[in-house]
C-alpha cells in the first residue's frame, strides 16, 4: 500500500474513532436530559406540596416520568444503532451491554420516583 493510501485510511479510521466518542458524549447527554425530566417531576412535588386536587400535580409529575424513561431508551437505541454501524480502531467504546444496562436502572429508578410520588 503507498504512503497516501494509508494515511487516508488512517485518517479514516480516525474519523470513525471520533464519531463513536462523540456518539458517547451524546448518550450521555441523552441521559442528563432524562435525569432533567425526572428532577423536575420530583420538583413538582416540592412545589406543589399541598396542591388541590393532588391527582393533577402528580399526573403532570408522571408525564415527567414517563419522557424520562422514553429518553433513556431513545438514547440506547440511538447510540447502539451508531455503534452497530462503527468500527473502533483506537478508541474502545462503550459495550452496547452497557447502555442497555445504564438504560434499565435509570427506567426503573424513574418509575420507581413516579410511584413514590404517587404515594405521598
Amino acid at each position: 500500500m503507498n504512503k497516501s493510501n494509508e494515511l487516508a485510511e488512517n485518517r479514516t479510521d480516525w474519523a470513525e474513532d471520533r464519531t463513536i466518542l462523540a456518539n458517547e458524549r451524546t448518550f450521555a447527554g441523552w441521559m442528563r436530559t432524562g435525569m432533567a425530566s425526572l428532577a423536575v417531576a420530583i420538583g413538582l412535588k416540592a412545589v406543589f406540596g399541598d396542591f388541590d386536587p393532588t391527582w393533577a400535580a402528580k399526573s403532570v409529575a408522571t408525564i415527567f416520568v414517563v419522557a424520562a424513561v422514553y429518553i433513556f431508551w431513545a438514547a440506547h437505541d440511538a447510540a447502539t444503532k451508531t455503534l452497530d454501524r462503527l468500527n473502533d480502531h483506537h478508541a474502545n467504546a462503550q459495550p452496547n451491554a452497557r447502555m442497555k444496562t445504564l438504560a434499565v436502572i435509570f427506567s426503573f429508578a424513574s418509575v420507581a420516583v413516579g410511584g413514590i410520588l404517587w404515594m405521598l
